[in-house]
């Protein structure tokens, strides 16, 4: 972790134009590998069909990512393309609103591990906790465009394909965040001894950007909220 304060401000400050390019990346590589996995002639003894669900489970998981550095205005110093980005990231994640998200989020930081901290569940129960998350997170709004949008693109695109690259990605993507990002760093939150009452990954570069672009880092984003993910590893 930098030492003094001026080490971290220089990694919190602005990040233009680096980090809306690392935005659009993602949407990109995300989108780009969605259209060829929804037009592949799909073969299940093909080891690389599971594979690519992982691949692009992972990609979903940096949209929401990009979303979240979003509401921490550390993809951009314009307002207007942060906004932008965690706008159209949240909505590509599951049809999610960014301005609701955002509420929630900051109420995360400023409250967390309390009873007014949204994304805490004090039983510690796995699946209890991630069945209230998910409740907490996803709106009847979400679910009915989700339902239009198969039913329309079904007409595109096999609709096998489209339950395997679009709908278990991103199912799959929701316990990769809540595992690596809500459970385990906050799980018996109460009982850590820190300000941020959380816990962190030991110093793994390639194990924390693969289970959940560093934010198992835990600790550290708490820290420094203002730094994005792809300099948060400079904090550990």
């Amino acid at each position: 972790m930098p030492k003094n304060t001026e080490s971290i401000k220089s990694l919190r400050k602005s990040v233009d134009p680096l980090g809306l390019i690392i935005g659009f990346l993602i949407i990109f590589i995300w989108y780009a590998s969605l259209m060829g996995l929804l037009n592949w002639d799909l073969r299940y003894t093909n080891p690389l069909v599971y594979i690519a669900v992982l691949w692009q489970t992972h990609l979903f998981t940096g949209l929401f990512i990009t979303a979240h550095d979003a509401m921490h205005g550390s993809i951009s110093k314009h307002k207007k393309w942060n906004y932008f980005m965690g706008w159209i990231t949240s909505f590509l994640f599951a049809f999610n609103f960014y301005d609701r998200l955002l509420i929630k989020h900051h109420e995360h930081h400023r409250f967390v591990a309390t009873d007014q901290d949204p994304d805490y569940h004090e039983s510690g129960n796995f699946w209890l906790w991630y069945w209230t998350f998910i409740k907490k997170y996803t709106t009847l709004k979400q679910l009915i465009l989700m339902t239009i949008s198969l039913q329309v693109l079904r007409f595109i695109f096999p609709l096998e394909n489209l339950l395997l690259f679009w709908i278990l990605p991103g199912i799959l993507s929701t316990f990769q965040l809540f595992y690596f990002g809500t459970y385990i760093p906050h799980k018996n939150g109460h009982e850590h001894p820190n300000k941020h009452k959380s816990k962190t990954l030991n110093k793994n570069h390639v194990l924390a950007f693969l289970s959940c672009y560093f934010f198992g880092y835990h600790y550290e984003h708490h820290d420094a909220p203002g730094v994005p993910w792809w300099r948060l590893w400079q904090m550990k």
